[in-house]
């Protein structure tokens, strides 16, 4: 089931009134984590991506140490009116590694950080700005103060949050309107759906799932860690160490009996449940390549009957997400 029409519909983020297309297209892989880089292959994917009515771009000032704002920034250049441009800060690298050495929310930085933003896409406004983890030794009413003088300035025109907890949404959201979050959501991950996505549609936020496909764990593509690049961070996770891996592709096969059913890929499979899940979800599965562009965009004509998405909800993975948990689903402290 392959898509080559454009996309027809969209949803809107929460109570914002933010439009975008069903599913977005998240960046980082393009320049970070999934091994070497095809700069070439990533702007032909982003610009199929567009004329294929994907307004959403994903990206963060992280990846690739600034190198994939770089990218979209070319690749939109002349094409900012069909993009909702999402970046997100708030995450420290050490450039000796390229990988989180911390995270700062101090109002300076975030000051500091979306003038580098700007400056690397080359665009003079962010559509949703979002800090990429909560600070825990900065309370979320300073950051997200700090992110509405954004809005105020016309830098930013709306706010989000990656990976934060529901106190935490509430907090952020009583200091100025949260329009998403974005957290990891899949078949795969669902402590979302405990306490966080509750939260996000009591108060009118949409919701962003990121890694939709288990960090390509349901695609199916993959049968071995030696299928990975040598960088690939994937390495690290302890859902494809060698005992939960077998675990897991079997529970990938499961899904690829549903996907033969509808003559559909296990991928689109994980991305129509996701989208069965309510009209505030806007998935962005990260894809460097443009053929799993097309074959994701086909999950968008998939409609998976009251029994598929049963049996879906029921799969539960080996091992967890993160290797610290912690990095998750974070809080901040109180106001002093």
């Amino acid at each position: 089931m392959t898509r080559h029409h454009r996309i027809q519909t969209s949803r809107t983020l929460g109570r914002s009134g933010l439009q975008v297309s069903p599913l977005g297209l998240g960046c980082m892989g393009m320049s970070f984590a999934y091994g070497r880089p095809d700069r070439a292959e990533a702007l032909a994917t982003i610009h199929a991506a567009l004329d294929a009515g994907v307004s959403l771009l994903d990206t963060a000032d992280m990846y690739g140490i600034g190198d994939n704002e770089r990218l979209v920034g070319e690749a939109i250049a002349g094409r900012r009116d069909e993009v909702v441009l999402a970046t997100k800060f708030g995450i420290v690298v050490d450039p000796d590694t390229s990988l989180p050495a911390g995270v700062d929310g101090t109002p300076e930085y975030v000051h500091a950080a979306v003038e580098g933003s700007l400056s690397r896409l080359g665009v003079d406004h962010i559509d949703l700005y979002y800090q990429h983890r909560p600070d825990p030794q900065v309370p979320i009413e300073d950051t997200v103060g700090a992110m509405a003088e954004l809005v105020a300035a016309g830098k930013v025109t709306h706010l989000g949050l990656s990976e934060a907890s529901a106190a935490t949404i509430r907090r952020a959201h009583a200091v100025h309107p949260i329009t998403a979050v974005q957290s990891e959501w899949s078949i795969f991950s669902r402590d979302i759906e405990d306490t966080v996505a509750p939260t996000c549609r009591e108060l009118g936020i949409g919701l962003v799932p990121y890694s939709p496909l288990g960090r390509g764990l349901l695609t199916g593509s993959t049968a071995s860690v030696a299928d990975l690049a040598e960088s690939d961070f994937r390495r690290t996770l302890p859902r494809w160490d060698a005992d939960n891996l077998t675990t897991n592709l079997a529970l990938v096969a499961e899904i690829r009996t549903i996907a033969d059913d509808h003559d559909a890929t296990p991928a689109q499979v994980a991305l129509a449940w996701l989208l069965a899940q309510g009209e505030d979800v806007v998935p962005i599965p990260g894809t460097k390549r443009r053929t799993y562009l097309h074959d994701n965009l086909g999950a968008l004509d998939l409609t998976l009957s009251a029994h598929d998405l049963e049996q879906l909800a029921k799969l539960r993975p080996a091992g967890t997400r993160y290797p610290d948990m912690t990095w998750v689903n974070r809080d901040t402290p109180a106001l002093p």
